[in-house]
């Protein structure tokens, strides 16, 4: 109870970062197909959340995963002129739940399924000019 913490939060600017190279690789005129886009997103975007996961970013995550599922489905709809209807049909199941998207069997990385670990006690392996004597 009598211990201090610090709160680490994420940046603006690595947020930035991040939703710029998915905007890059979910650019609708994009040739690639949905395979290939989902392994790289995956590969972003995991190794960014494994990066901030000590840090207060729940929340953030959440928002990474709703913005790549966005971007993901525009590029869809533009790519094979779906409207909305189409859209559903592709990942709704027939009871009318939501499925993640997947393509060959690999489906879209949700960072929020990734558990925040903030204080991890590091114990005597931070460096101490003071106990250096």
């Amino acid at each position: 109870m009598g211990k201090w913490h610090v709160y680490t939060f994420v940046a603006d600017r690595p947020l930035r970062s991040l939703k710029a190279k998915i905007r890059a690789a979910t650019y609708r005129t994009s040739q690639g197909d949905l395979t290939t886009a989902l392994i790289r997103l995956n590969q972003m975007t995991r190794g960014w959340v494994n990066y901030f996961k000590h840090a207060v970013a729940k929340r953030t995550f959440d928002r990474i995963r709703q913005f790549t599922w966005w971007r993901l489905v525009r590029w869809q709809r533009y790519r094979h002129r779906w409207n909305w209807g189409d859209v559903r049909r592709w990942l709704t199941t027939p009871t009318g739940a939501w499925r993640p998207i997947t393509s060959e069997g690999i489906e879209l990385f949700n960072p929020a399924s990734v558990p925040i670990t903030r204080y991890r006690y590091r114990g005597n392996r931070i460096p101490n000019p003071w106990n250096a004597a």
